[in-house]
């Protein structure tokens, strides 16, 4: 079963890579202490992150793109928040992501391995 918590989306026919890009569904709690920040929680809904930055002025959805990012390990430049910019639930876009001859289905399996390994105790 696909989760809806993380989607693929396929590049465009013609794109020179083979991929596309994976849309998480998350629940962001700011303003958490420095060593409760990453990834809180992954279920089927929503991907559930915790950052240190306050909700003003785009500190905790900078903060947001900089967890996925590293958590990833894709640059901040392929992280981008597409909806939720001033919620606390957030669709976050990461581009270029290649799949190497896996099908979607795979890749999102694969995603959801690597946040659920990182998920902080």
């Amino acid at each position: 079963m696909l989760s809806p918590a993380i989607r693929f989306i396929a590049a465009k026919r013609g794109s020179k890579t083979q991929g596309g890009s994976v849309q998480l569904l998350c629940h962001v709690k700011p303003g958490v202490s420095a060593n409760r920040e990453g990834i809180a929680a992954v279920s089927n809904e929503q991907i559930e992150l915790c950052v240190a930055a306050q909700a003003r002025e785009g500190e905790a959805n900078k903060a947001v793109r900089e967890v996925i990012a590293k958590v990833l390990k894709v640059p901040k430049s392929d992280v981008e928040i597409a909806k939720g910019m001033k919620s606390r639930e957030k669709t976050v876009v990461v581009s270029n992501i290649v799949t190497k001859n896996k099908t979607p289905e795979e890749e999102i399996e694969r995603i959801k391995i690597i946040l659920q390994e990182n998920v902080s105790g």
